[in-house]
Order: structure tokens, then C-alpha cells, then sequence
């Protein structure tokens, strides 16, 4: 299973002081030295951690693979397309909220999605949609256990992510049809105390022993 560290929340703590530290190439850097497969990282509209310049650096400098994490204006898919990550994941976001807090609604035909996903496949991009599992079942693991297997059969690469922590990551990794993990507040908050790449090696120790078990 792969490991995609979000690294959103190191330019949360820069940005609280506008200043150039931490610096999130240098903790890409530590995460893939730990072992991540890849790093993920949200560039919003309003800009509130992750800056375009950090983007191009990442673009730059990881070693393995860059998730681009973006809403689908124009502006936004434009500098996705310049950039060119080798993923784009495209999710709902609004101005008001904390952190995404929910899936893209894909009941019906959406043009602004279906034009994002066009450009951003024009430029050689691998597209993923963040969506939500069916609610409608009171047990979660269970949905999300069905959810990614039916979506594996008609030939979706299933990921994910978002509110996974060290405690509640390996019922999530142990289900076969699931092929990546997105995991970035929990580790970066663990950081603090055991630094980044104790973080991440934690982390893909959990994740690996839940694959095998």
C-alpha cells in the first residue's frame, strides 16, 4: 500500500508567523527519507498554508511523487496544469471551513469538475476525485469496505485519507481493495514531539503491518 504524507499542515505553522519556517520541502524531504511514497499538499484559493512557490519547489524537488490536492477554479487548475504534479486530486473547498469536510457531489453531470478533469489530463496528470463513501450504512468500516470494493471492480484506483491517525489507520489499510493512504494532520501533529520522520516511519509501520496481517 502506498503512503502519501500530507505535509499541508507545516505550512499552517509557517504561515501563523508569515515567516519562512518550517519549510515544507524540508519536511518532504524528511518524510521521504521515512519512507512515504509520495507528498501530498492542497493549494486553496485563499491560500492559508501551501503558497504557489511551494508548489514549483515540491514540483522540484520530491524524489518520489507529488499529490497536487486543488479545488476546480480555472486559476487554480491552470497553475496545476503548469506545474504539472504527477497527481491531481480534486476536492470540495470552501472559504468558511476548517480543513475539507466532505466529498465532491457527483450525482449528476458537473461541467466545472469534467472541465478540470480535461485540462488536467491534457497536461499528462493523473486525476483522482476525493468523494464520500455511502452513509447511509451505520457501520463505517463495513461501507468503506464495500464502497472500495465496488469501485475496484469497474476498474477504480481506490485511496484514502482524511481523519486517519495512528490509532485508527490499520482497520483502513487492511482492506485489500484500498491502494493508497493520504495521512497528513496526525503526522505532522506527532512531529512536533518525535520529529518528521520518526512521524512518517511510525506511520508506515502501522500501515505495512496492517497489509500483512
Amino acid at each position: 500500500m502506498r503512503l502519501y504524507v500530507n505535509i499541508d499542515h507545516v505550512a499552517t505553522l509557517r504561515e501563523a508567523r508569515r515567516t519562512d519556517e518550517p519549510d515544507p520541502v524540508r519536511a518532504a524531504a524528511a518524510a521521504e527519507r521515512a519512507g512515504a511514497d509520495g507528498i501530498t499538499v492542497h493549494l486553496r484559493e485563499d491560500r492559508r498554508h501551501i503558497q504557489d512557490a511551494d508548489v514549483r519547489a515540491l514540483a522540484a524537488s520530491v524524489r518520489t511523487v507529488l499529490n497536487l490536492e486543488l479545488g476546480a477554479a480555472p486559476e487554480i487548475v491552470r497553475i496545476a496544469a503548469r506545474i504539472a504534479p504527477f497527481q491531481a486530486t480534486l476536492v470540495p473547498e470552501r472559504r468558511q471551513e476548517i480543513t475539507t469536510e466532505g466529498g465532491l457531489a457527483l450525482q449528476g453531470p458537473n461541467r466545472k469538475i469534467g472541465a478540470a478533469v480535461r485540462d488536467l489530463k491534457r497536461a499528462g496528470i493523473r486525476v483522482s476525485l476525493f468523494i464520500d463513501p455511502d452513509r447511509k450504512s451505520d457501520a463505517a468500516l463495513r461501507a468503506l469496505e464495500r464502497v472500495a470494493a465496488h469501485a475496484r471492480a469497474r476498474g477504480l484506483a481506490v485511496h484514502a485519507g482524511h481523519g486517519l491517525t495512528y490509532e485508527n489507520v490499520q482497520p483502513v489499510a487492511a482492506i485489500p481493495a484500498i491502494e493508497e493512504l493520504n495521512i497528513g494532520h496526525s503526522i505532522v501533529s506527532n512531529a512536533v514531539f518525535w520529529g518528521m520522520e520518526e512521524a512518517v516511519r511510525r506511520m508506515r509501520q502501522l500501515v505495512d503491518e496492517a497489509r500483512k496481517a
